[in-house]
């Protein structure tokens, strides 16, 4: 039963907090590997069920949907009946139906294996960042929670590179069975080393609360993902923003009103609570997006197989986990707004060199543009997550830490549409003129597509096919080049608001002293 004394040194759940962080990194690692690690099995699903643009979309979007979706009702239910137990159920069901996507025999199997793996994943994100505020204290949190942001985007950063050896080697479901080792052993070691905990207090679960922010989120997100295949005048999408946003007015009326509110919103009067999820939103809406333009730049634009691909970006994971790493160090020295601005300020500097790009742009400048990146990027990400969490009471952390995760899943989502949707029109103008010549399907497909074009070009014979080729990657770098200029604009604004705005400590009010189970 979770205490609210402080932690004594003598405690079990002390002695045993640094082998505990394993094993919630450990539960975190199949989080950052399955964001990305679908990206490079992308052209083989697409052979393998002959797979419309929109199931495609959907083999992604449907996990990022259903996670965003449910991530702060299971974070609040984690508060109430045990984060250990919600960590655990959530690796059952993220095993399973990691089975069940590995099995699939069509696109639409495969869409519900994924939506179902984002249960699973709403109930263990936010359960290991709620069970690491629970088991450290204030001193050694902020270095905690720089090795958790940091196996994060570790896995993020090695999701292509596992796939493209998975391919390499194995059938194309191999991408989804790499989850079944990594959940079993966390399974068993959570029950010896995860101590549960849960709000010493429980009140009545907020039910209207959690069918609210279920529905604003998930129409919302809907929307996002949709807006760049539909048109983002499309009306559906305009209908889906509008009602998402009358919802969350709702929500908001709703939690001022009720007594027992799932998401007490006097959190955000709190500057280092608001800034900090601010922060998050900005840098993973920036990541995603680039994340999503990279993948495409590697293997349609400059020719790699998606285990070459995956090689080269590497360097993302090892930017972020030493970003994120060293960060707190930072922190202590220096304040958080002046490590999470500087952080913006780099990713803002290291995006606008992507305008300088081209199709033979050497690999040596593209690798260290992605650690960079990712290291301006660990330095946003764990001290903002410290800011959060920070700034709540241990008994609500459950709720707290889905709320940072809801933050980068609905600014990842917008990141990848908007950035997208950049690049596709800048693409689409480059290309009207160099499709002339060809079929109108067959146009239709290059002036819409990179992955089209270069398909295409290959198909076509000599000269003809080398022109499209060149074309089309012509056409995308100049596209990411603008999107990026988009994504450096956002985090640059960002950094003069959190240099000003961010406390650069906790706040007196702030409590601190985590609860604890024994």
């Amino acid at each position: 039963m979770a205490s609210t004394e402080p932690v004594s040194k003598e405690s079990v759940a002390y002695r045993r907090r640094w082998w505990t962080l394993g094993v919630l990194s450990t539960s975190l690692l199949i989080i950052g590997l399955d964001n990305t690690i679908l990206n490079v099995a992308i052209p083989t699903l697409q052979r393998e069920f002959g797979a419309s643009a929109t199931s495609l979309q959907w083999m992604v979007d449907a996990y990022i949907l259903v996670f965003a979706g449910l991530l702060l009702t299971m974070g609040s239910l984690g508060d109430r009946y045990g984060r250990r137990l919600a960590l655990q159920f959530g690796l059952v069901i993220f095993g399973l139906s990691s089975l069940f996507a590995a099995q699939a025999g069509s696109s639409g199997q495969l869409i519900t294996a994924r939506a179902l793996m984002g249960i699973g994943g709403a109930l263990i994100m936010p359960s290991t960042l709620s069970i690491l505020t629970n088991v450290f204290p204030r001193d050694e949190r902020g270095k905690a929670i720089g090795i958790w942001a940091g196996v994060s985007g570790l896995g993020v950063g090695l999701g292509p590179l596992a796939g493209g050896l998975l391919l390499e080697h194995f059938w194309w479901g191999s991408v989804f069975f790499i989850n079944i080792p990594i959940i079993i052993v966390a399974l068993v070691a959570g029950v010896l080393l995860v101590p549960e905990s849960r709000d010493p207090h429980p009140v009545p679960l907020d039910i209207p609360g959690a069918v609210l922010s279920i529905s604003a989120v998930t129409i919302l997100v809907f929307s996002i993902i949709e807006a760049p295949v539909r048109g983002w005048t499309d009306g559906l999408v305009l209908a889906g923003f509008v009602v998402g946003a009358l919802l969350v007015a709702i929500f908001v009326y709703w939690e001022i009103r009720t007594d027992h509110p799932m998401l007490n919103l006097a959190f955000f009067r709190n500057p280092r609570f608001s800034a900090g999820a601010g922060a998050i939103s900005i840098g993973f809406f920036a990541l995603f997006g680039m994340v999503f333009g990279m993948t495409q730049y590697l293997q349609f634009v400059q020719g790699y197989t998606p285990l070459e691909a995956g090689l080269r970006m590497v360097p993302v994971a090892l930017g972020m986990a030493t970003g994120a790493g060293l960060s707190h160090r930072l922190v202590a020295r220096l304040g958080t707004n002046k490590v999470v601005a500087p952080g913006l300020v780099v990713l803002a500097l290291v995006l606008v060199s992507i305008t300088f790009w081209d199709p033979n742009t050497e690999y040596w400048v593209i690798g260290l543009t992605f650690f960079c990146m990712a290291f301006g990027m660990g330095n946003v990400m764990a001290p903002s997550t410290d800011a959060v969490m920070g700034a709540v009471p241990e008994a609500n952390a459950g709720v707290a830490s889905a709320m940072n995760d809801v933050t980068r899943q609905v600014a990842g989502a917008f990141g990848v549409a908007v950035i997208g949707s950049v690049m596709n029109t800048v693409y689409s103008g480059r290309m009207e003129d160099v499709v002339t010549r060809l079929p109108a399907e067959a146009a239709t497909a290059a002036r819409d597509s990179v992955g089209a074009a270069s398909r295409i070009a290959s198909m076509l014979p000599g000269e003809v096919g080398t022109r499209l080729a060149e074309a089309a990657g012509a056409a995308f770098s100049d596209a990411l080049g603008v999107a990026v200029m988009v994504a450096a604009g956002v985090a640059l604004a960002s950094a003069v608001l959190i240099a000003k705005f961010m406390p650069p400590r906790h706040l007196p009010e702030d409590e601190g002293s985590p609860t604890r189970s024994e």
